[in-house]
C-alpha cells in the first residue's frame, strides 16, 4: 500500500500546486473519517487545551487540522522530487538575516533552530536546506523503504546531516560545532525518560528539556523557527525570529516552560496547523488517569 502511495506522490509532483491543494484537502476530509484513532486523539487534545471553546468550534478546528496535515503530506511530492527552483517559490523565508548574522560572525556560537511540530515543518527544513547545510535528527520508520525515502527527501539539497535518534546527541553536537545549524523538534511526548512536566495550555505535559541542555553544552544560540501554511495555493512562509536572550538561564524547568509558552503563542496564531494528532499528553504524572 505504501509503495502505491509513493508512486502517486511521485506522479503528483508534476501537477500544478493549486491541484495539489485540492487533493490535500480532499484527503484530509477522508482521513478524518477513515482514521478514528487519530480523530479521537485530536478531539481529546483540543478539549484539554481549549476547554473554553465550545464543542462545535473544536470540531471545526479538528477537521481543519486534518486538512492542513494531509495537505502538508501531499506537498511532500514537491519537497521530495520537485526542482530546487520550485521549492524556492513554494516557501518564502523571512528573517534569514538572523541566522546569517550568527553564522557569519567570527567565532560565533553554534545555532539551534527551534522548530515546533506545525504542518509546515518539512517544507521549512527543505527550504532552509537550499540555503545552508544543516543537521537534524530523525526516527527510524518501521518500513525501511519509507525511512530511506524520508532521508533522501530531506537531504537532497546541499550536504544535510541527518542523525538518527539511535546515534544520540554526540553526532549532532559535532555537526553543530562544525558550523551546521541544528533544526530541532523537541515538542513531542517521548515517554517518561529524561522528561519533566511543564504546562502546555495549562495541562502538565511530559517535555524533553533538551533545548536548554543542548544550548548549554554546545554554547548555542536559540532562534525560534516556524513555517506557516498559507491559504489557498499561496505556499508557505518560514519565519526565523531573533535569537533568544538569557537562554539557557540555568533553570532547566524555567527554560522548558519558556519553550512551551512560545509554542503556545504560535499555536494561537494558527491552531489548525499544530500536530494535534500526536498523543502529546500520553505520559501522565504518577497517579493521574490516562487521557486517551
Amino acid at each position: 500500500m505504501r509503495q502505491i502511495i509513493f508512486v502517486l506522490l511521485w506522479i503528483a509532483h508534476f501537477l500544478p500546486y493549486r491541484v495539489l491543494v485540492v487533493i490535500g484537502n480532499i484527503v484530509g476530509v477522508l482521513a478524518f473519517w477513515l482514521i478514528p484513532e487519530r480523530r479521537h486523539v485530536t478531539r481529546i487534545n483540543l478539549e484539554k487545551c481549549f476547554p473554553a471553546m465550545n464543542g462545535d468550534e473544536r470540531e471545526t478546528l479538528a477537521r481543519a487540522h486534518f486538512r492542513a496535515f494531509c495537505r502538508s503530506f501531499v506537498d511532500r511530492a514537491l519537497l521530495w522530487w520537485a526542482p530546487r527552483a520550485r521549492i524556492e517559490r513554494l516557501v518564502r523565508i523571512e528573517g534569514l538575516e538572523h541566522l546569517r548574522a550568527l553564522m557569519e560572525k567570527p567565532g560565533g556560537a553554534p545555532v539551534i533552530l527551534l522548530a515546533p511540530h506545525f504542518a509546515g515543518l518539512d517544507a521549512g527544513f527543505t527550504r532552509l536546506s537550499c540555503e545552508e547545510d544543516m543537521v537534524s535528527m530523525y526516527a527510524h520508520q518501521k518500513d525501511a523503504r519509507f525511512s530511506e525515502l524520508l532521508k533522501r527527501g530531506r537531504s537532497r539539497f546541499g550536504g544535510q546531516r541527518l542523525v538518527s535518534r539511535q546515534e544520540g546527541i554526540r553526532a549532532t553536537l559535532s555537526a553543530m560545532r562544525a558550523g551546521r545549524p541544528f533544526y530541532y523538534l523537541p515538542d513531542q511526548d517521548y515517554g517518561p525518560r529524561d522528561t519533566i512536566f511543564v504546562p502546555f495550555f495549562g495541562v502538565p505535559a511530559a517535555t524533553v528539556p533538551g533545548l536548554s541542555r543542548i544550548a548549554r553544552v554546545a554554547g548555542a544560540r536559540v532562534l525560534p523557527c516556524v513555517t506557516r501554511m498559507l491559504p489557498g495555493a499561496a505556499g508557505y512562509v518560514l519565519r526565523i525570529e531573533a535569537p533568544w536572550d538569557n537562554f539557557p538561564s540555568g533553570d532547566l524547568a524555567a527554560d522548558t516552560r519558556r519553550m512551551n509558552e512560545y509554542i503556545e503563542r504560535r499555536v494561537l496564531e494558527m491552531p489548525e496547523q499544530y500536530l494535534w494528532m500526536h498523543k502529546r499528553f500520553k505520559t501522565r504524572p504518577a497517579g493521574e488517569a490516562h487521557f486517551y
